[in-house]
């Protein structure tokens, strides 16, 4: 399985960006997908994960009520809508995906990961 990120970007205090993480290969295999994100100096952290018929989501409390997570499974995509982003939101943004039926959170125990998409969040 291969995961793809992109539409990262430079944005100001307050916008928005949409996230897309493209899955391809074997995405039979894929159940649970995720977003990590990790900012300079810092660990990797949970953002938040969907399961495959989108029926179950978990989010970080520090993005509740401004980020969306949702996924298309015929087009093999999974998003991740940003809203009123905040400069602590600077981060590398990865996008992982496992064969678990439930939520994990857990980066470690995920066997497919992106490459990374860079989001800039200016004051």
């Amino acid at each position: 399985v291969q995961l793809v990120e992109s539409g990262g970007g430079l944005v100001q205090a307050g916008g928005s960006l949409r996230l897309s993480c493209a899955a391809s290969g074997n995405t039979f295999s894929i159940n649970t997908m995720d977003w990590y994100r990790q900012a300079p100096g810092k660990q990797r952290e949970f953002v938040a994960a969907i399961t495959s018929g989108g029926g179950s989501t978990n989010y970080a409390d520090s993005v509740k009520g401004r980020f969306t997570i949702s996924r298309d499974n015929a087009k093999n995509t999974m998003y991740l809508e940003m809203n009123n982003l905040r400069p602590e939101d600077t981060a590398v943004y990865y996008c992982a995906a496992d064969a678990y039926p439930v939520i994990v959170k857990v980066a470690d125990r995920y066997s497919y990961w992106g490459q990374g998409t860079q989001v800039t969040v200016s004051l």
